[in-house]
């Protein structure tokens, strides 16, 4: 057998084992310690979701009232307008039904945010305070069972501790009672070579003991013999105490391992799970309470958001105009028409045409339709310069700048991100440019207004004028048709059948201020040679190939076909005879002078001459106003 003193002492197995338990039960220490900890982590917890609730709660409640007082500061105006519009039956502009729905949608956001406060005040609240008394008694239930566990922990420990003392006991007895029954059979050795080396090797020996000592020695022998056995019995005693020793240590020691494993794995597990008992249930239901609150405000504004919207998209100017119009019918419909007041007698209430008023009724008649035919093509291209400018102005007013979602992105960490919208948009000095730009059109827009109404005011004078003196004389349909501007059916005509402008030139003309103006080098730039035939045969044959709004033919043909109609004609639109007066007039210095000198030498051709040049200059004036882009400036004109 391996001898003892190889081995730990009991003493330091108790003190490694004392240390082991004492470590244990630091450690349960700290488990009750962790658990309060947590059970006051979760009571905070609890307090301050109260708190923010309640304080949520002022906060919504305090929202609604300045939201309420907002709505009806405007509201009580909106009141006395509608009552006023109600009793005259008038019907409610677009813009002041988006205004009526904003008002309406704060109304409506009030009395959410009320509900809100009070769901908060009375519904999430007292649930976080429910969740806090449950926890803390369950908590406190848990928390006795646990004690109780350790407390059985510990007294498994306290058993495993007496019966390894135990086992430590019965094994020292054991290999004590061991070595004194070694040390006796070491004793039996001795006296057996003792004896044998006394025995006589021959007779004489033999007889010459004494018989005493042969009775020593036999009762000698005898007493090791039995103190041998005596020993033998006494360890196999203590052997058996010690083996079952061990195996008492052995099973409370696997009992305690068990035991132990047990305790942290799911003992522990178990007491949290009663610690947390329906917390997260609970938790779980008083948010989703506050989410389905805050899911309805925002479904209900978004609801009245969409009314709001709807009424948004059908902001529609023509239709407020024709309800403004209706609504206040006795201001805007058309007053009564002028009669003819006849005076001290004069019961005559048409125009005369008899002689000798005829003729100056017809040079008259003349002069008008030459002058609406310049105004005309003057008001129309003031009309599409107003359009464009209108597109202008609504494509700065229309422009898609209304999307902020930009301003609500939110980083990871929930803190907001700086607005950019208002950097962009608010901030920069782009903004007054823009302001500028738009004011600057604005201004462009309502002087070509202003010269598009009083042209149109004066065409409408100078045609109601026209049309009676044509009625007057009785002319034909065939004959208004021919005098007509370009909304007029367009006919043959001829320079020397005493109309005032030539269908081809008129046609020409009308097309090229209709798409031509800006044509880089028109007149200047030849066109094609067989379209410009298959055109003049056109209007040779009574037709009009230039009518309606088609643009498929080249402008610089259209061009070659006026500059040819002109140089066709058999007399030239500024006969010989006055050519050279006219190159005299124009070198004199004096503008005045010359414009005079001019004038007579005019007046000598005749009327038709007069309103043809009169027709074709306002056209060439007008087209050197775009020489920046056609490059034909009156020089080359």
């Amino acid at each position: 057998m391996t001898s003892p003193a190889k081995f730990r002492k009991d003493k330091e197995i108790v003190a490694e084992y004392e240390t082991q338990v004492k470590e244990i039960r630091a450690q349960l220490v700290e488990q009750l310690k962790c658990l309060d900890q947590q059970c006051e982590l979760r009571v905070q917890l609890l307090q301050d979701l109260q708190d923010f609730f309640r304080k949520k709660s002022e906060i919504e409640m305090d929202y609604s009232r300045n939201l309420e007082k907002l709505a009806e500061r405007f509201l009580t105006k909106t009141r006395g307008t509608k009552d006023h519009l109600l009793k005259k039956e008038q019907v409610i502009s677009s813009p002041m039904n988006c205004w009526n729905l904003m008002l309406l949608q704060v109304k409506r956001e009030s009395r959410d945010h009320a509900t809100l406060s009070d769901l908060y005040l009375n519904n999430i609240i007292p649930r976080f305070a429910q969740i806090s008394e449950d926890s803390g008694r369950l908590f406190k239930k848990s928390k006795e069972v646990g004690v109780q566990l350790q407390e059985d922990l510990l007294k498994v420990l306290n058993e495993l501790y007496t019966v390894m003392k135990t086992y430590h006991m019965y094994n020292t007895d054991s290999i004590n009672a061991e070595s004194k029954l070694k040390e006796a059979e070491k004793q039996m050795g001795r006296s057996s070579r003792q004896e044998d080396r006394q025995t006589p090797r021959s007779p004489d020996t033999l007889a010459s003991l004494k018989s005493d000592e042969k009775v020593v020695r036999r009762s000698s022998v005898k007493k090791i013999e039995k103190m041998k056995e005596k020993r033998q019995a006494k360890y196999t005693e203590n052997k058996l105490k010690a083996i079952k020793a061990r195996n008492e240590y052995l099973l409370a020691l696997e009992a305690t391992n068990s035991c132990v494993f047990k305790y942290y794995i799911h003992d522990l597990s178990d007491i949290i799970d009663c610690c947390d008992l329906g917390y997260h249930a609970s938790l779980h239901r008083a948010l989703r309470t506050y989410l389905s609150a805050e899911q309805n405000v925002e479904t209900s504004k978004h609801t009245g958001l969409e009314t709001l919207e709807g009424a948004a998209e059908i902001l529609e100017p023509n239709g407020d105009k024709q309800k403004l119009m209706e609504t206040y019918n006795n201001v805007f419909c058309p007053p009564a028409r002028f009669d003819f007041q006849s005076h001290m007698g004069d019961t005559m209430n048409v125009m005369c045409a008899q002689q000798p008023v005829e003729e100056d009724l017809l040079q008259r008649f003349q002069q008008l339709q030459c002058r609406l035919s310049t105004l005309t093509i003057e008001n129309e291209e003031v009309k599409k310069t107003m359009g464009a400018t209108l597109s202008t102005i609504q494509d700065m007013v229309t422009v898609e700048d209304y999307d902020v979602s930009e301003c609500f992105h939110h980083s990871n960490s929930m803190e907001s991100v700086k607005s950019t919208f208002s950097e962009s948009y608010l901030s920069k000095p782009s903004l007054a440019k823009r302001r500028a730009n738009q004011q600057e059109t604005e201004q462009f827009y309502f002087t070509k207004l202003k010269e598009f109404l009083e042209g149109r005011s004066l065409i409408t004078k100078l045609e109601a004028k026209r049309d009676l003196i044509q009625k007057t004389l009785g002319e034909s349909q065939k004959t208004d048709c021919c005098l007509a501007s370009g909304r007029r059916n367009s006919t043959v005509r001829k320079q020397d059948s005493g109309e005032a402008i030539p269908l081809m030139v008129e046609s020409c003309i009308r097309f090229i201020c209709r798409h031509g103006l800006r044509h880089e080098g028109i007149f200047r730039v030849s066109g094609s040679q067989v379209e410009v035939n298959d055109i003049k045969n056109a209007f040779e044959r009574g037709e009009d190939p230039l009518a309606g709004d088609q643009n498929d033919h080249d402008i610089d043909s259209i061009a070659g076909v006026l500059k040819l109609y002109f140089r066709g004609l058999e007399g030239a639109l500024f006969p010989k005879e006055v050519f050279h007066d006219l190159i005299s007039c124009v070198s004199m210095e004096s503008l005045q002078e010359r414009a005079v000198h001019i004038r007579k030498v005019l007046q000598a051709l005749p009327g038709q001459t007069l309103i043809i040049m009169r027709y074709l200059f306002a056209f060439l004036s007008h087209l050197s106003q775009y020489s920046e882009e056609n490059m034909m400036d009156p020089y080359n004109l």
